[in-house]
């Protein structure tokens, strides 16, 4: 059943959509303070701000579509996932999720490391000054032109993703004259409770190496043989938007009941297991997402549990928070374009972005809310699908939400929980050009991410 919906049937104000009844908020003035930055709020005019500053200033200054990032908010979820960790275990921010040298910046500046998957993400966070050491480097296909440049830079870990990798890995660091630390990634057989395209630890995908059919243990065999390997732990990783820690529990099992089998076989305890991100964050005010000392309270009793099962010593536990860290912090302002309503179903709002700034509605099927937030409103709730400007009918930013039946072209409206994924993923479709990411503060704006030009387009078109 979809969210806000009531399985007996309508109720006063209730409006059909999807096989359901949606029901509105009881104010649509008022922000949900579990999907916004945590600076957001509204002022005596109505005008939404963040970091104390308006909206509408901030789209006569830097335009819109927009990405506006809360710095104070991001540095705060840094400093909550170090303080729940502590000392014994790493944090790694996962790169993935979203990337420049500014938030390289802040990672080094508040503790965290930092996990990336490529060579351009290895690039901004050795340019940024994130000491080598601090980094891991993941992937499923990393070039050995890409392992080079890793294994020079002297990053802490390598991620081996396949049985070709441990050998391009050892054979490179070898030639190097080097000895490179390594975790070996394994497939745990967990089904997480997210979209498939990002359920990441069944079998049947393209990360780790299965631990079924004792594959993984043929791998740790040929990683521990070879010169040019360092062999520190397991990595497991289960998904993405994940809110249920049962399926944390059954991978932390099976990677504590591997370390058992290869202190038995090879009488070697390996120091450290690396269980992965992928916690989920709040998108509607229906998601109830994890705070980070619950989640490390947990998975730290999880491996503590199945370690004195196995008498083995702890290991060091390392996790990867990236969407859970950024995702909530910022949101994306648009301008209202064009407003068609549609008898007897919705109100189709256009905005002056769309898939190409936010790829995951169409991608995923994601949720989001929207709030009008350059004025307040008493009109009545109309129920509305918030779509881009692209040629593609799938262009939806924003399927089901309600906003003010007097909502006109030139307002202002703002989706949440922007922070992940949507500036990291964003392309140039239909040409589009990529918006900026601005960072707030302390009633200071300032671009760490330039809006793209059409120079910048055509400098890349050589034809």
């Amino acid at each position: 059943m979809s969210r806000n919906a009531h399985p007996a049937g309508p109720r006063h104000g209730d409006v059909y959509t999807e096989g359901h009844y949606a029901a509105p908020p009881a104010d649509l003035n008022v922000l949900d303070e579990k999907v916004w930055a945590r600076t957001i709020d509204r002022n005596d005019d109505g005008v939404v701000t963040i970091g104390g500053l308006e909206v509408t200033r901030l789209a006569e200054e830097f335009g819109t579509p927009a990405y506006f990032l809360d710095e104070a908010d991001f540095r705060a979820r840094c400093r909550a996932w170090s303080d729940a960790f502590g000392q014994n275990a790493d944090v790694f921010y996962a790169g993935k999720a979203f990337l420049s040298r500014a938030i390289v910046r802040w990672l080094q500046e508040e503790g965290l490391n930092l996990d990336v998957c490529s060579g351009g993400e290895l690039t901004t966070a050795l340019d940024a000054g994130m000491p080598a050491e601090r980094i891991a480097f993941h992937g499923n296909n990393k070039t050995p032109e890409e392992i080079e440049r890793a294994i020079r830079a002297g990053v802490g870990r390598i991620v081996l993703d396949s049985f070709q990798e441990i050998v391009r890995v050892a054979h490179i660091a070898q030639s190097l004259g080097k000895r490179q630390p390594v975790l070996i990634r394994v497939t745990v057989g967990v089904e997480a409770h997210t979209h498939e395209f990002i359920a990441t630890a069944h079998e049947d995908q393209k990360f780790g190496i299965a631990l079924a059919g004792g594959l993984a243990a043929e791998a740790v065999r040929r990683a521990l043989k070879l010169d040019g390997l360092e062999l520190l732990g397991i990595h497991s990783h289960i998904g993405s938007q994940i809110f249920d820690m049962a399926g944390f529990e059954v991978s932390a099992r099976r990677v504590v009941q591997l370390l058992a089998e290869i202190r038995d076989e090879h009488g070697v305890e390996l120091p450290e297991i690396d269980l992965g991100g992928g916690l989920g964050i709040a998108y509607t005010s229906d998601d109830d997402p994890r705070e980070p000392q619950e989640i490390a309270k947990a998975l730290g009793e999880i491996v503590t549990r199945e370690c004195e099962s196995s008498s083995l010593r702890s290991p060091r536990i390392s996790v990867e928070p990236g969407r859970a860290i950024v995702g909530p912090t910022a949101f994306t302002l648009y301008e209202v374009g064009t407003i068609k309503p549609l008898e007897g179903l919705r109100t189709y709002v256009s905005v002056d972005g769309g898939m190409s700034d936010n790829i995951r509605t169409a991608l995923y099927d994601a949720e989001y809310t929207v709030a009008l937030v350059s004025r307040t409103s008493t009109a009545e709730p109309m129920l509305v699908r918030v779509v881009g400007k692209h040629c593609e009918s799938g262009d939806i930013v924003v399927k089901d939400a309600f906003l003010p039946a007097d909502l006109a072209p030139g307002d202002l409206i703002a989706v949440p929980a922007t922070g992940a994924y949507c500036r990291s993923m964003a392309s140039n479709y239909n040409h589009a050009l990529r918006p900026p990411v601005v960072a707030v503060r302390d009633g200071e704006a300032r671009v760490i991410v330039r809006r793209e030009t059409e120079e910048d387009l055509l400098r890349l078109d050589v034809g």
